[in-house]
């Protein structure tokens, strides 16, 4: 799928009725942000982004903007996440929901399926249920942040 591509699906997912300020899956420790079966219905309404969650490093920060159910039992979840120069790649990981970065600021690296992509501002990546991945920061001295939204199954 290319950029083109992706820009024209992007819309329709985010008009669904699911963007709700989900306060209570945003804090550490939520049965919501940990548990699917917890998860809240998300409904249309404005949503922003809340405190750090989940196991943060000190060279990468994340704020959910909100973590839900859609309708027909699809999983929801939108975040920002904050690296600070030089960030060491995440673990390569896996999911059964589909992932994708939208580059804010700086530069990162992007592991899809075994091959290697720079991403700066403005670029978007995609990685589909079941590929393996990993974001790092491209630099080593500038700092870099990306918009995430994963879709798909709970899990």
């Amino acid at each position: 799928m290319d950029r083109r591509q992706f820009s024209t699906l992007l819309p329709m997912l985010l008009a669904t009725p699911a963007l709700a300020t989900v306060a209570d899956a945003q804090a550490v420790g939520s049965p919501m942000a940990s548990s699917p079966a917890a998860l809240p219905k998300l409904t249309s309404g404005q949503y922003v982004w809340g405190e750090a969650y989940g196991t943060q490093r000190p060279a990468r920060t994340s704020h959910r903007f909100l973590i839900g159910m859609l309708p027909d039992n699809i999983r929801l979840e939108a975040h920002v996440t904050f690296l600070v120069p030089g960030a060491p790649a995440e673990p390569i990981e896996h999911h059964k929901h589909s992932e994708m970065w939208l580059v804010r600021e700086g530069a990162v690296t992007l592991m899809t399926a075994g091959v290697t992509r720079t991403l700066k501002a403005g670029d978007m990546g995609l990685c589909v249920a079941g590929d393996d991945h990993y974001v790092t920061n491209a630099s080593k001295t500038e700092p870099a942040s990306y918009f995430v939204l994963t879709v798909g199954p709970p899990e």
